[in-house]
Order: structure tokens, then sequence, then C-alpha cells
């Protein structure tokens, strides 16, 4: 599997359901297998791209939060 990032989508400033919205959009236009990374400022991103990562079967590879920005790694299984 490569790490290399495919997409990057910033989702800076918005509030939930908007960063997950935005990546829905976007995973579907990266190859199965490809990574999405994503920014996010909203604290609650990380609960919704868990609960979204689990219901839509992409894997969430990466989740971490550095200096009140969040960023996620998500592979397109399908």
């Amino acid at each position: 599997m490569s790490d290399e990032i495919a997409l990057k989508v910033d989702a800076k400033g918005l509030k939930c359901p908007l960063p997950v919205i935005r990546v829905k959009k976007a995973i579907n236009s990266i190859e199965l297998g490809q990574v999405l990374e994503v920014e996010a400022t909203d604290p609650g991103s990380m609960a919704d791209f868990k609960a979204w990562s689990r219901s839509t079967g992409h894997d969430l590879l990466f989740a971490n939060e550095d200096n009140k920005v969040f960023t996620y790694r998500i592979k397109r299984t399908k």
C-alpha cells in the first residue's frame, strides 16, 4: 500500500457536517486504493470521520491533532 496522498481537502474553518460532506464528494474523485488527506479545525471532526469511515467502509489510516488542526488520511476502499 502506498501512503502517497492522491488528493488534499482543506476543510479548515468549516463546522460539522461540512468537512464530512467535502470528503464524501472528494473521495469519489480518486481511485480505489488511493489516499485522501483532509485538514479540519472543527473539534467534532475526529468523531465524525471515525463514524463516517465505519459507516462507509473506507479506511481511516491516520487521525491526528496538532495545534488545533486535525489531519486525517482516508483510503478509498470502494
